[in-house]
């Protein structure tokens, strides 16, 4: 058993028979009341999104999922095509039940997978993970007064983030997977 505590992001349980996966975790002290935790979780097998609020006495169940490794090949309009490391298997995964995950995979990764009941659920992410720079706009000689000025940019996946001026076309940044922002320039 888990406790309200144990809910991080990427943290898996069973709420209501199902697997979910923490999207969004944050501890709140309600005045003179006891803590809650408020959480953002999806649903690895329908790939909806709830908001719960969990309490200290609540009893969460940790989901009996297992974990393999597998290479990313490639994804069309609806899915993610992966190959399992150890068995060749191809397979799919529903872009649904990835949700933003999907911008963090490239071509040939190597990604690991949670699967409950023998049917893949859900990706596992690296904490960060390199990414090129497909599109941003050029740094204006300046723009600089204010200190960490930041900027759009595009990724080669598609992902949209803000990275610094200094940043150009086809530079290779890291990025935070849980946060989603630019961490630094490789």
């Amino acid at each position: 058993m888990l406790g309200m505590n144990d809910l991080s992001v990427g943290k898996v349980f069973k709420y209501n028979s199902a697997p979910h996966i923490v999207i969004k975790s944050d501890h709140l002290q309600m005045g003179r009341g006891s803590a809650v935790v408020r959480t953002k979780i999806r649903n690895l097998l329908a790939g909806q999104v709830l908001e719960v609020t969990f309490k200290p006495g609540d009893k969460i169940e940790e989901a009996d999922l297992s974990r393999s490794r597998a290479t990313y090949l490639y994804s069309d309009e609806a899915n993610l095509y992966f190959m399992d490391s150890q068995s060749y298997e191809q397979f799919t995964i529903p872009k649904s039940l990835v949700g933003d995950n999907q911008f963090f995979i490239c071509e040939n990764s190597d990604v690991g997978i949670f699967s409950f009941e023998d049917k893949p659920v859900s990706v596992e992410l690296p904490k960060k993970v390199e990414l090129k720079v497909a599109e941003t706009a050029p740094g204006i000689r300046g723009n600089t007064a204010q200190g960490s000025v930041m900027k759009p940019a595009v990724l080669s996946t598609g992902l949209k983030i803000n990275v610094p001026l200094f940043v150009k076309d086809g530079d290779t940044v890291r990025v935070n997977t849980e946060t989603q922002q630019y961490v630094e320039r490789v």
